[in-house]
């Protein structure tokens, strides 16, 4: 590129267009050209590689599902019915764990916003999940229908963002039964990039996978070849999955649409208070459900999450976007390439207000 046109170009994002609408560079894929940063050795990594899997054979997983308790049992997994728990062989879940696909790509119905996950490719998307919305001239409300289609909209408009979060606000002023199908529908008629139907359940997955597949003309057997969404689950640290959450899971590999499985583990809390605990804990939820969805679907596409952070621990509050956020962040990183799966974190925060906390915690974060 010339000298001149990049004068213009800079000159262009500085002051933004003629009718002052601020100017963004083209939506495009962002691929990390260097090398990952590692805050933990290959040594401090199998430490905790192998006391995870100390965890997930001593002390189990508490799964509250029947039907995946009977899949668990047949693979010769030690499974407590009474109690919902399930002992795995650390042999077995490696083996559940290498045929998932270490990259992959989603595309929705505008295949020019297609992302692929894993191989370095760097995925931003919106948030999910807030209660409340704030802005300058309503100030701070609880979530509602028409704030969620803006923040839609707002999403759909900033080419920074390759995806749309899961539920960008809680629209509480709609009835719960059937309130994903509004949202699914907004998704459908307000977005052009890849969406997430709501983890919660087998029925709001497959409401939404029937949906896309109505808007897209496609098959369910032609989605499962060609995924057009993705979605998230949490465990209910420490060592719990509940139902919602594993038969939201079993719906999304079932289709072979991609799932991200997310501990919740925040130390001092829900794990043990330091990193190296709380690590350990993350990893053995994580790949004691990721062996348990290729049990099911062989070669489904999953992501492995990392969520951990701490508490304030006068308070219990959660703290984000601290230096041990960021630590375990990278060292989750490390752990998701160990076992050739792509990463999912967050941009988290504990501020109050849109402030410099805000920006530096972010900061970290990210």
């Amino acid at each position: 590129m010339s000298t001149t046109r990049l004068s213009t170009r800079r000159a262009q994002r500085r002051s933004g267009s003629a009718d002052g609408t601020p100017v963004q560079r083209p939506w495009r894929r962002v691929r990390n050209p260097y090398k990952p940063i590692e805050v933990l050795s290959a040594d401090q990594i199998e430490f905790i590689h192998d006391a995870s899997m100390e965890v997930l054979e001593e002390l189990g997983l508490d799964i509250w599902s029947p039907e995946a308790l009977a899949a668990l049992e047949k693979a010769g997994q030690k499974v407590d019915h009474a109690n919902q728990h399930v002992k795995f062989d650390r042999h077995w879940v490696m083996e559940q764990v290498a045929k998932a696909p270490s990259t992959f790509t989603v595309t929705p119905r505008n295949p020019e916003r297609a992302v692929t996950f894993g191989d370095n490719h760097i995925i931003f998307s919106g948030l999910g999940g807030p209660p409340n919305c704030s802005d300058l001239v309503g100030g701070r409300r609880p979530g509602n229908y028409k704030d969620f289609t803006d923040l839609v909209r707002l999403e759909q408009s900033l080419n920074a963002l390759h995806v749309i979060g899961s539920t960008p606000l809680a629209s509480i002023d709609l009835p719960p039964e059937t309130r994903h199908l509004e949202l699914y529908r907004t998704y459908l008629t307000l977005t052009d990039k890849v969406w997430a139907p709501q983890a919660l359940g087998d029925v709001r997955i497959n409401d939404g996978i029937d949906m896309m597949c109505i808007a897209a003309g496609v098959t369910r057997a032609e989605l499962a070849k060609r995924p057009m969404l993705f979605s998230n689950i949490n465990t209910n640290s420490p060592l719990r999955v509940d139902g919602a959450m594993i038969d939201g899971a079993t719906a999304m590999v079932r289709a072979r649409q991609p799932i991200i499985v997310t501990p919740f583990t925040l130390a001092g809390a829900m794990s043990p208070v330091s990193l190296a605990g709380a690590l350990t804990q993350q990893n053995a939820e994580a790949l004691g459900v990721i062996a348990y969805l290729q049990l099911i679907e062989p070669g489904a596409p999953v992501i492995y999450g990392g969520f951990t952070s701490n508490v304030d621990m006068k308070s219990g509050a959660p703290a984000f976007g601290t230096p041990e956020y960021a630590r375990a962040t990278l060292a989750g990183g490390q752990l998701a390439r160990r076992y050739k799966l792509p990463y999912r974190s967050s941009n988290t925060n504990a501020s109050n207000a849109v402030d410099a906390q805000a920006a530096y915690e972010s900061q970290m974060s990210l």
